[in-house]
């Protein structure tokens, strides 16, 4: 819980650049507009929107900004520092980080010396100066400079005085930001503790310290580099900015923090490079509401989930339904007991209300629940169980049985409502499917085959007889499904089968194994999910279409029963 005294953490989003560098991520300018607008309502103090130059759709990003800029948050440009042997201001990619019109800009520069000799091939005091000029050249252009030393932690392992340098530099050339890297992502936390402090404690030392004479030799060195920061008194402020390989970027940054870092660098949902950066969306949560830091408002941090949710739709990427905070999973309950015990005090089980970052508890129904699961699930989908009565048991023995020969409603939540009314006897019997036939032709030297299915249903009485093709017999049969109800049911136009998962379940029995399918659909507003088995595919198939349309009128029924009982 944070309070107006709690202290100030600046949080920069790199989505946008280090995020768009995962591999099978790709974005267009209208969907970095629309992740960056949705960043600037979530509160995300700064947003690094790219590289300009570097390619076009990062130009013509920056220009859509400056005809129309975000309400709050700053967006950053980031560059690197000037080529070796040349001069900041004939550097051409400096002009284009200029022509952004971006107060603030990110330059990064080599901490490794490693990196300068091999990377760069050029000498150490050169890469000074590579670092000094840059940052001297934009700060003379009115830009606002965070300077994100790349590789930091391996320089510091492998040459503290050096790496230490490079900030220095980077501090009497006018850098406000200093932003310690562990890029290649193999730093543990302890390490990052103790080398925050380390740079913290040198550099108050050095920017405090009385001016020195010539005869302190080395110590006169850094006193020639800082007379503009030893004036002012000013203490440039640390951040951090960690990598996921070793499976520590979170645990790295709240380490930083804790050390005295005041800047978090990292993207929605981890995405990076390799193994991604540091997760935002488990940052956030855990800095302001369990280590007492202020980031974003409380009810900007209700905006959580939704906000990873948009992103990880916009990238077209799956959401991670386990992912800590924010998945769908973060606050499910299987097993009974545990179910019972949140029921009656949710801290039993849960760290903190899943409504504070925006999600939501869940009762996941498994052959493992008990009575209490069942009757939470079904008080979620408006139902009232009595426990007392025959029906809530007859339920809990009818998941388990149909789970034992492969069904899986924990996943398919869609299918065990409608299981639950058909136990009650109040199933809508919205069609009847009378029957369905499936033909394929596969023609050899032809990459792809055609499909046909032939389907009969009943509406109100009515018989139907359809036909559509398809590219495969499950596209074949949800065509001709939708093409024989939709003249009773427009609103089936709408619905999409935007998921379709198959699982063998004992694969020993070769191709007559059982198979479970799972077919997630959607209207535009909600997604639901059903599910089917058999030891045919297209019958399991079936199953879960004609559930998955019968749901989605369900959801449309009850929509139109609350519309009319409010007017």
């Amino acid at each position: 819980m944070t309070t107006n005294s709690s202290p100030q953490l600046w949080l920069y989003d790199t989505t946008l650049r280090d995020g768009t560098q995962r591999e099978g991520l790709s974005v267009s300018i209208e969907d970095k507009l629309r992740i960056a607008k949705r960043l600037d309502q979530l509160g995300i103090p700064f947003i690094e929107g790219g590289w300009p130059g570097a390619n076009p759709k990062d130009v013509q990003f920056f220009w859509q900004l400056q005809e129309n800029p975000l309400k709050q948050a700053e967006i950053v440009a980031f560059c690197s520092t000037r080529r070796p042997n040349s001069t900041a201001a004939t550097e051409p990619m400096l002009q284009d980080i200029l022509a952004a019109g971006t107060r603030w800009v990110t330059i990064f520069g080599k901490s490794w010396d490693l990196h300068v000799t091999t990377g760069l091939k050029t000498t150490l005091e050169e890469n000074l100066a590579m670092i000094s000029d840059t940052i001297e050249y934009l700060r003379s252009q009115g830009r606002r400079i965070i300077y994100d030393a790349e590789h930091w932690f391996d320089g510091y392992k492998h040459n503290r005085d050096y790496a230490l340098q490079t900030l220095e530099t980077a501090i009497a050339s006018g850098a406000e930001w200093l932003v310690l890297c562990d890029t290649n992502g193999g730093t543990l936390p302890h390490e990052i503790s103790q080398i925050v402090q380390d740079v913290n404690g040198h550099l108050s030392f050095v920017i405090c310290q009385e001016p020195m004479t010539k005869d302190d030799g080395q110590r006169e060195k850094s006193d020639r580099r800082l007379p503009a920061i030893r004036t002012s008194g000013t203490i440039p402020k640390i951040g951090i900015h960690t990598h996921n390989d070793s499976e520590m970027a979170v645990a790295n940054a709240i380490a930083a923090v804790m050390a005295g870092a005041k800047m978090v660098q990292g993207t929605i949902n981890g995405y990076g490079e390799r193994c991604g950066n540091a997760n935002l969306c488990s940052l956030i949560p855990n800095l302001q509401l369990k280590a007492g830091y202020s980031c974003i408002t409380e009810d900007q941090l209700t905006q959580l989930t939704e906000a990873s949710r948009f992103v990880s739709e916009v990238v077209n990427l799956a959401p991670d339904e386990h992912a800590p905070f924010v998945g769908r999973s973060a606050f499910a309950h299987k097993g009974g007991i545990h179910v019972s015990a949140v029921e009656r005090n949710p801290l039993t089980y849960e760290h903190i209300q899943p409504e504070q970052v925006g999600n939501s508890r869940r009762i996941v129904i498994s052959e493992q629940s008990g009575l209490s699961n069942v009757l939470a699930k079904a008080r979620s989908f408006g139902i009232e169980l009595d426990q007392q009565k025959a029906e809530a048991r007859e339920i809990l023995q009818r998941l388990k049985d149909l789970e034992s020969e492969g069904f899986q409603f924990e996943a398919a939540e869609a299918s065990f409502v409608l299981l639950m009314h058909e136990a009650l006897g109040g199933r809508q019997k919205f069609f009847e499917v009378k029957g369905f036939q499936v033909h394929c032709d596969l023609i050899e030297g032809k990459e792809t085959s055609n499909a046909l299915a032939t389907v009969k249903v009943a509406v109100d009485g009515k018989n139907i007889l359809e036909a559509a093709e398809g590219n495969g017999p499950v596209a074949a049969l949800d065509a001709a499904l939708r093409k024989a109800l939709v003249n009773f049911y427009p609103q089936i136009a709408t619905f999409d089968l935007t998921d379709y998962k198959v699982r063998i379940l004992n694969g020993h029995t070769g191709t007559a194994a059982k198979t479970r399918v799972l077919v997630e659909s959607g209207n535009g507003r909600q997604r639901w999910t059903t599910v089917g088995v058999s030891t045919n595919i297209l019958a399991a198939s079936y199953q879960a279409v004609v559930e998955g349309l019968e749901y989605g009128l369900l959801l449309q029924s009850q929509a139109e029963t609350v519309l009319k009982a409010s007017s």
